[in-house]
């Protein structure tokens, strides 16, 4: 049975934005709710179940991680992102893509320039995260000499370009700022597990931005399949060995048995709860 999704289908090719120049939009889907269903039963049809029994059976899948159902669902993606949050996202490797090629076209001048409040220190714990942010006056040199060397770096490849030179070396000088544009394609089940990892806090803030973005447009074509994302995954807690140890001596006024950083995540994750 063909699966089409009223949600789905009123926000077709809309840009949602992202950053200051950047969007997300989808392009298209394949199935939705129904067909997770569909393929969980191997049915022809909608069946004769009810809606509570359909909801129950993708919260049983996903409670369980009975993947396989939700790769029936695929979506495509068109989206507008600097290349550095390009160069993280395309480490997942489940997707097709296809992205624009400063080969056969000329770049954009589109550079992402973070806002003033987002400037921050090197996090003195986390070897690649931020950590407190810039006074306002270094934040806004900072952000000026970024811009003037944006600006800088367009204007060289401008005048490469004017001079004749072949856009593939043209392009080699610029930076990481610049915004590329890409269709990604993706089923269900690993867009899940791109989201779980994106949407986490200590992904970076601007891939972060990116990933909400593309999981509200994902609610629109599977909601039920997303709630139950949220509630098994997204929004719970997994404790290893050790940390269900520790939460069971604390629970008995036990001594801890964790230390250092161990500890550390353990208490991060007890902050959750």
């Amino acid at each position: 049975m063909h699966c089409t999704v009223s949600d789905a289908e009123s926000i077709l090719d809309k840009e949602f934005p992202v950053l200051d120049k950047g969007f997300a939009r989808l392009v298209d889907y394949m199935g939705g709710d129904a067909r997770v269903v569909q393929a969980a039963r191997v049915s022809y049809g909608a069946g004769v179940k009810t809606y509570r029994e359909d909801n129950n059976l993708i919260d049983y899948l996903m409670r369980n991680k009975h993947t396989s159902p939700f790769e029936q669902v695929v979506l495509t993606f068109h989206v507008k992102l600097p290349i550095f949050v390009a160069r993280q996202w395309i480490r997942h490797r489940t997707a097709r893509v296809n992205e624009v090629s400063g080969r056969y076209s000329v770049m954009k001048d589109d550079c992402y320039l973070p806002p003033i409040k987002d400037f921050a220190l090197q996090s003195a714990d986390n070897k690649q995260g931020r950590g407190e942010p810039l006074e306002k006056a270094s934040a806004e040199q900072a952000r000026s000499a970024m811009g003037k060397e944006q600006k800088a770096a367009y204007s060289a490849y401008q005048t490469l370009i004017g001079e004749g030179v072949a856009r593939e070396l043209a392009r080699i000088n610029l930076p990481l700022s610049l915004y590329t544009e890409w269709y990604w394609q993706i089923d269900l089940h690993n867009l899940f597990h791109f989201l779980e990892l994106r949407l986490d806090k200590h992904a970076q803030k601007e891939i972060r931005l990116y990933a909400e973005v593309l999981f509200d447009l994902t609610k629109k074509v599977a909601p039920v399949s997303c709630a139950a994302f949220e509630r098994h995954v997204l929004k719970s807690v997994v404790f290893s060995a050790d940390e269900a140890a520790e939460l069971k001596n604390r629970l008995a006024n036990r001594e801890s048995v964790l230390q250092g950083k161990a500890l550390k995540r353990f208490e991060e994750k007890i902050a959750t709860l």
